[in-house]
């Protein structure tokens, strides 16, 4: 097997990207697009919508440095699981042992986790339950299904979404999106990426979900130029093909992880999860000594996350013998 992350810190650009990500927006979430077209984020800023000092991250990071910490161990959605209830009501892998911002859905599975639903049927299965809470959190498993085939990418990615998330849509997105780390991480660039899974992404899930009505939805990342539409018709909500599609569109439409996670923030809305998401896309195709070193002062837990960025890497390293 041709292992070819050695060549830099893949582990460090993930956790630290999206963490980044998640602390810029934490001042500025559920701000309309307008109060940005005025006075535009340009900088790690603090306080805000949760009070919060600068470098602040949010349920996006916590939850993904649960799971992180939890693929130190190897794969068990019980640890995970377990991980997750020990956020919420341990403050565990908080920024400041505080817990204060939780998605409806998210809190609902804690509760089912909590009286012993098996964590794959714990997480909401309903049309409605399709916020972007596990889409937020899932970039870490990527360096656990890297190199498996394909049906095994699927089941594990399923497997981790339904613990919160467990209707088709959001396990698509989820797919989508680690699917996309992928191949960055193969060495294509961020285009081509884009490229690739639009041709093969379809076939796949027409092959690994028996019902795939819902595949029409991805149709602007699927079939259309995302990267060609203007600010204006990139939504940047809760729900979770939004943020997707916003992410995507922040990686493909700027040249650096400082332009894209800004640009992902300035969108308003879901500010913090939003650019977690872009942000952890655009470490691993920039480097996370790509983001400004201001920001990388102020981040909460930085030296933590570093510790977990490499128990995490000695532990995958281990799984596949290298």
């Amino acid at each position: 097997m041709n292992i070819q992350h050695l060549n830099r810190d893949y582990f460090k650009d993930v956790l630290f990207g999206l963490s980044i990500g998640d602390a810029l927006g934490v001042p500025f979430e559920f701000k309309n697009r307008d109060y940005f077209y005025a006075q535009p984020v340009t900088d790690m800023e603090g306080y805000g919508t949760y009070n919060q000092p600068p470098g602040t991250f949010s349920d996006d990071s916590s939850m993904a440095f649960c799971l992180a910490e939890a693929l130190t161990h190897g794969y068990d959605v019980e640890w995970i699981a377990n991980n997750f209830i020990s956020w919420l009501h341990n403050r565990y892998w908080t920024a400041h042992d505080e817990v204060f911002d939780v998605g409806i859905s998210t809190s609902k599975a804690i509760r089912q986790l909590v009286l012993k639903v098996p964590p794959v049927l714990a997480g909401g299965a309903d049309v409605s339950d399709n916020g972007n809470g596990s889409l937020m959190r899932i970039l870490p498993l990527i360096f656990y299904i890297r190199y498996l085939p394909e049906t095994e990418r699927f089941k594990k990615v399923s497997e981790v979404s339904s613990i919160t998330h467990r209707h088709p849509i959001s396990i698509t997105a989820c797919y989508y999106y680690l699917e996309f780390a992928r191949l960055i991480l193969n060495g294509e660039n961020k285009m081509s990426a884009y490229k690739i899974l639009q041709s093969s992404f379809k076939d796949s899930i027409n092959k690994l979900l028996p019902d795939n009505s819902h595949l029409q939805l991805f149709d602007r990342l699927l079939k259309n130029d995302i990267h060609t539409l203007k600010s204006n018709a990139i939504e940047s909500n809760g729900f979770v093909l939004s943020t997707l599609e916003a992410s995507i569109w922040c990686v493909l439409t700027t040249g650096s992880f400082k332009e894209a996670t800004l640009k992902a923030v300035n969108l308003g809305g879901d500010t913090d999860t939003t650019a977690s998401v872009t942000g952890g896309l655009a470490a691993l195709l920039y480097g996370w000594k790509a983001i400004p070193d201001r920001w990388m002062s102020m981040l909460a837990k930085r030296e933590e996350i570093s510790d977990l960025a490499d128990r995490l890497k000695t532990t995958i390293e281990k799984h596949y013998g290298v």
